[in-house]
């Protein structure tokens, strides 16, 4: 089952308004300022927060830069950031962060086979 496409205005400092094809799984540019360039223009996807004892280890969103002047950020994939979460840890505390950080790489299993079907319905009958 497909969806309408949608498409998104965005002001820009260089191109004036510049639409774009919006992907359904962009949260949308509430944040967009008109004097970005389009180079820079990006849509991103909804935000995992990845953390440890409630403080942020690593963020995680789908995200593409249909505009960018390199090939690479035009394509769509998952951005990653890790947060400055430094401790020194006894070793129950390594233990728990270290099982913290095996339900997160199962998180970002789902993220990864979440942007693999996407990929494959962009690219039908390729392998």
């Amino acid at each position: 089952m497909s969806e309408e496409p949608r498409t998104v205005v965005l002001a820009t400092l260089d191109h004036g308004d510049v639409i774009l094809p919006e992907p359904v799984w962009c949260v949308g540019h509430a944040d967009h300022r008109p004097d970005s360039y389009r180079v820079d223009l990006c849509h991103t996807g909804s935000e995992h927060q990845l953390t440890h004892d409630g403080e942020l280890l690593w963020t995680a969103s789908l995200g593409q830069a249909p505009c960018a002047s390199r090939p690479q950020g035009r394509t769509l994939g998952v951005y990653v950031a890790q947060d400055g979460y430094a401790r020194t840890l006894d070793p129950v505390g390594l233990y728990d962060l270290a099982s913290t950080l095996d339900a997160h790489a199962d998180h970002l299993r789902g993220l990864a086979d979440q942007l693999a079907a996407l990929l494959n319905e962009e690219a039908p009958g390729e392998a």
